[in-house]
């Protein structure tokens, strides 16, 4: 029962990391129909954000303030990878909208530029991130460990969801944005600045990602490349859940974290690759929209 409780714990917490690194994606995605090859170099920005502002409390601030670092660090991540973000939007992709193919290339392009730039400022070598002492350790419960690290990330993804449905749900810009996504064309002629919502649904999309770096680095060490192993397992999960839903981009994450767990538990983590991908594979014959799509009436 312990191992069965672990797998399906840890199954959860690798669910709540891809949530994080697709939600941002599902974003753009979906608003937008623009294939961001950059998204995992916006993953990594987030993740060096959080090791310069752990550098920066180190040296010029309090030893007693150090605990406090990370909190602070995640907003910092997500207002750098927000900031990177909409540059790009307005300086690449706001010209690409009707090419699919360019912007596929051009971002691409801009993920080996990032890659180069992070390079050039942090070295090639991985560098380490220390977690504050408040997230070392964990609890036991009936035989099981759970750790504070990956509690924490749970916690920050049930946060981090609650905040995206309140703006989305809540607030005149998340309707707007929404309206786009059902409907451009129609949104436009009843007057929503169509620009304005890509730039914010991209400046929106890219944050998510920052915070889905900065929660990496809890996790292990840090490098130029720590965005692209997670790059096809986010538009896998995207195209699972259904382009643009929200909804069944984090039900799609959770069944991939619970799938690879129990699979990688008793074989390996390459045959839980296979068997993941076979699994969408033949979902997606099934019901080609996802897990989640949108019910429409057609007029003939």
């Amino acid at each position: 029962m312990s191992v069965v409780v672990t797998q399906l714990f840890n199954g959860i917490s690798l669910g709540s990391i891809l949530i994080l690194i697709a939600i941002g994606l599902a974003v753009t995605f979906g608003l937008m129909n623009i294939i961001n090859m950059a998204h995992g170099e916006l993953i990594m920005a987030g993740a060096y954000t959080t090791y310069v502002v752990q550098q920066l409390f180190l040296s010029y601030l309090p030893a007693s303030l150090f605990s406090y670092y990370f909190l602070f660090a995640i907003i910092m991540a997500f207002a750098v990878a927000a900031l990177i973000g909409i540059v790009i939007e307005k300086v690449i992709v706001r010209r690409l909208y009707d090419r699919p193919l360019d912007s596929l290339l051009a971002t691409w392009g801009v993920s080996l530029i990032l890659q180069q730039a992070a390079r050039s400022i942090f070295g090639a070598p991985n560098v380490a991130v220390k977690s504050p002492e408040w997230l070392t350790g964990g609890v036991t419960l009936f035989s099981v460990t759970f750790p504070y690290k990956r509690l924490f990330i749970l916690a920050l993804v049930l946060f981090t969801l609650a905040l995206l449905g309140f703006y989305l749900f809540k607030t005149s810009a998340g309707r707007r944005m929404q309206a786009v996504t059902l409907n451009r064309s129609m949104a436009s002629c009843l007057g929503v600045s169509v620009r304005k919502t890509d730039t914010l649904a991209f400046a929106l999309g890219s944050g998510l990602a920052g915070i889905a770096g900065s929660s990496l680095t809890l996790l292990g060490s840090i490098g130029p490349t720590l965005g692209s192993s997670y790059l096809v397992d986010a538009f896998m999960i995207v195209i699972l859940g259904g382009i643009g839903k929200l909804k069944g981009t984090i039900i799609g994450a959770v069944t991939v974290g619970l799938l690879s767990t129990f699979v990688e538990y008793s074989t390996s983590a390459t045959i839980a690759k296979v068997v993941v991908f076979a699994f969408i594979i033949l979902f997606l014959q099934w019901r080609p929209s996802g897990l989640a799509s949108v019910r429409t009436r057609l007029l003939d």
